[in-house]
């Protein structure tokens, strides 16, 4: 099968389209023939290793020193079953599914990057929201499921104030949803070239980081949501983590390693269905261009989800 190697850790030059051989389901997995994955953030970090001393020794430590252990990188995907092991009983062959391939910090396996991928049955798989295509499929787990994340540590009742810093991007778009969903008020922290699209997807309020009277759009927030995490800082953003409430909460994306358990998952697929969530896909490429997706995503102006069809 044709998949995407990553060869060393460093540029994008370091994704090379290759062969290798089609994946076998154990007794418990499925056989997904991908039809679209996409490229995240953190693709791009563990590709780069752009991070501090410790940061990369600790990405190293989890995914192999030098270079990846599993050189075939990516964890959402979204496809069509055509195979399983003589154990599986909840899906068929033929199939829709989506799946992203963590549910713990110990459970998790890359491989997207491919024709096609394994994973168990009762990890994050299921039958793809029937309103979605494969390609809208593949921009909903990533986001989605570190939005919940953040969003799980939050009592959002009906008009809490929030404020979400980096709104525009994958985890950001899904938040701002999540966040409407919960009744919140939600304010939106972007560039200006995505005010329209942050108000379409339900955001109350826009603030430009990057305008010179920011700091006094601010007010006050139950909760301060930070999407981006250390990747990104401005002048706002720190004034941000002080405008909270006396028992507001400032929740960053990079505080604790992200949850992303099934209920979380299956949750995304019913309010993708239920059309009180939508995945925001800014572009998308084919396998074969891999590394140019690479360059656009770690350029961190992307609007939503980058994805690539297989």
């Amino acid at each position: 099968m044709k998949a995407i190697e990553c060869l060393k850790y460093g540029g994008s030059e370091n994704l090379v389209l290759t062969e290798v051989d089609k994946p076998t389901p154990k007794d418990n997995e499925v056989l997904i023939k991908i039809h679209a994955t996409s490229v995240t953030t953190s693709d791009v970090l563990i590709r780069g290793l752009n991070a501090s001393p410790v940061a990369r020794f600790m990405v190293q430590l989890f995914f192999g020193f030098g270079k990846p252990r599993n050189p075939i990188l990516g964890m959402v995907s979204s496809g069509v079953v055509e195979g399983k092991g003589k154990n599986v009983s909840s899906f068929n062959i033929g199939d829709e599914v989506f799946a992203y391939g963590s549910v713990s910090a110990t459970k998790r396996h890359f491989g997207s990057y491919a024709e096609y991928i394994c994973l168990p049955e009762d990890w994050n798989i299921a039958l793809k929201p029937k309103n979605s295509s494969f390609e809208e499929a593949a921009a909903i787990p990533y986001g989605g499921l570190l939005a919940s994340h953040l969003l799980g540590k939050t009592s959002i009742a009906k008009g809490d104030k929030v404020l979400i810093y980096g709104a525009s991007g994958s985890i950001g778009t899904m938040a701002i949803q999540l966040a409407k969903h919960a009744g919140a008020h939600v304010t939106s922290v972007c560039s200006g070239r995505n005010f329209e699209l942050v108000k379409s997807l339900g955001s109350d309020e826009v603030i430009d980081y990057t305008a010179d009277n920011a700091d006094s759009q601010l007010g006050t927030y139950k909760y301060v949501i930070d999407a981006v995490g250390n990747s990104k800082s401005s002048q706002l953003k720190e004034k941000s983590k002080k405008a909270i409430t006396p028992k507001g909460k400032y929740i960053s994306i990079d505080q604790g390693i992200p949850l992303t358990p099934k209920d979380a998952f299956i949750n995304l697929k019913t309010l993708t269905e239920q059309e009180k969530i939508k995945p925001v896909i800014d572009r998308i490429y084919p396998l074969s261009k891999m590394a140019e997706a690479h360059q656009y995503v770690e350029m961190g102006h992307k609007r939503g989800n980058v994805v690539i069809t297989v």
